[in-house]
């Protein structure tokens, strides 16, 4: 779960969410015909081998309280639920196990700035729970929240949350289109207007404009999972018809003729509580954003794993580094190939999902962590 900074102005608080600012490179499209990938882009992107296949689940390892795990801690504005996991837990995923439910607390997973957290032990096994400390006392003020002011700002993956980014080729083909704009220029920023065909006549508010971008493939199978929808800016509807009159705002790349529009998605749940797959679960990065090959912590990535893989948001999932083949001149057979053992690479938790795909943080990463590298059960 991640909370969100102490609003008093809302009475309760969240405890802030985990995650940095990403960028993702587009492609130009003409208007009329689905986008394709370059035959050298899915050359890359075909791993040499598949996934290990999911075994048996082992039967559950006792969980490992942190040496240095504090008996009390008193949560602050800041906090990260990953955060205050690592200082107990060695695997921070196994939070939800060692959570106390307390009978006062409408939701047990909510964690509030204030909140002394305490260790117990029940039935032998270690518990965490809200103490009786001081807890903040709500209070009525206005003012404006400005991202510098949390320490890891929502905002980081707010288009992520409010804005599609997995489309389907109906999409594409169904989606309003930029037609034109005032002026006869090809590229549009910021407080220009263009003309858009297709939007409905209800059409109303701020729709987010994007460029349909890379085919996502499944790495194994083939198969066409969806394209990737990449934000360029938001346009404010100011006259329907057809077309109807668009001014463009918020631009973070440029916008040209042919690139569509999609209402926004504003009922997206912002809570996500880690927790490890209840079932062997095996797939691939397929995608990174702001990469070409590799990323770190706090970077995006998108796995082939989705709601119908029985993916759900706060599945944490670790990646392995593919172990690379060797001969081996000392043996008996003399230059014997020999596949050296995988290793971890990081930590990755979903915080968005897809019929057939989710886009998971990494939260932590032990290596650089590539495409095509696979996911599994941490």
């Amino acid at each position: 779960m991640f909370a969100r900074r102490f609003r008093p102005q809302n009475f309760t608080v969240l405890v802030v969410t985990c995650i940095l600012t990403f960028l993702s490179s587009g492609c130009a499209w003409l208007p009329g015909a689905a986008p394709t990938a370059s035959p050298a882009d899915e050359t890359q992107r075909v791993p040499v081998a598949p996934p290990p296949a999911p075994v048996s689940a082992p039967a559950p390892a006792p969980i490992q309280l942190k040496a240095t795990a504090p008996e009390t801690y008193v949560v602050k504005s800041g906090d990260t639920l990953w955060d205050i996991s690592s200082r107990y837990l060695r695997d921070p995923w196994y939070w939800p196990e060692i959570w106390q439910v307390n009978p006062q607390v409408h939701n047990p997973h909510l964690i509030y700035p204030g909140d002394v957290l305490n260790i117990v032990y029940v039935d032998g096994r270690p518990r965490i729970q809200v103490g009786g400390g001081p807890r903040l006392s709500p209070r009525i003020r206005a003012e404006q929240l400005e991202a510098e002011d949390l320490s890891i700002p929502i905002g980081a993956i707010q288009q992520f949350l409010v804005r599609p980014r997995v489309v389907t080729e109906e999409q594409l083909q169904n989606a309003p289109y930029i037609v034109g704009a005032r002026d006869n220029r090809i590229i549009y920023g910021n407080g220009d207007r263009v003309y858009v065909r297709g939007l409905e006549e209800s059409a109303t508010g701020i729709h987010s404009i994007y460029r349909p971008g890379e085919k996502l493939l499944d790495p194994i199978t083939g198969e066409m999972l969806g394209y990737e929808a990449i934000h360029t800016a938001d346009g404010e509807i100011k006259r329907v018809g057809d077309p109807a009159t668009v001014d463009v705002e918020n631009a973070n790349r440029e916008t040209l003729r042919g690139d569509r529009l999609m209402p926004l998605e504003n009922n997206q749940d912002r809570v996500f509580i880690p927790h490890a797959p209840s079932k062997p679960v095996s797939g691939y990065i397929i995608s990174l954003f702001d990469a070409v090959s590799q990323i770190g912590s706090y970077q995006i990535a998108v796995l082939n794993l989705g709601e119908r893989d029985g993916i759900e948001k706060g599945h944490v999932f670790a990646s392995m580094q593919a172990g690379s083949t060797v001969k081996d001149p000392y043996g008996k057979s003399g230059n014997e190939k020999v596949k050296l053992p995988d290793e971890r690479s990081g930590t990755l938790m979903v915080f968005r999902t897809f019929e057939k795909v989710s886009y998971a943080l990494v939260m932590e990463a032990e290596r650089a962590i590539h495409l095509n590298d696979v996911v599994t059960n941490p």
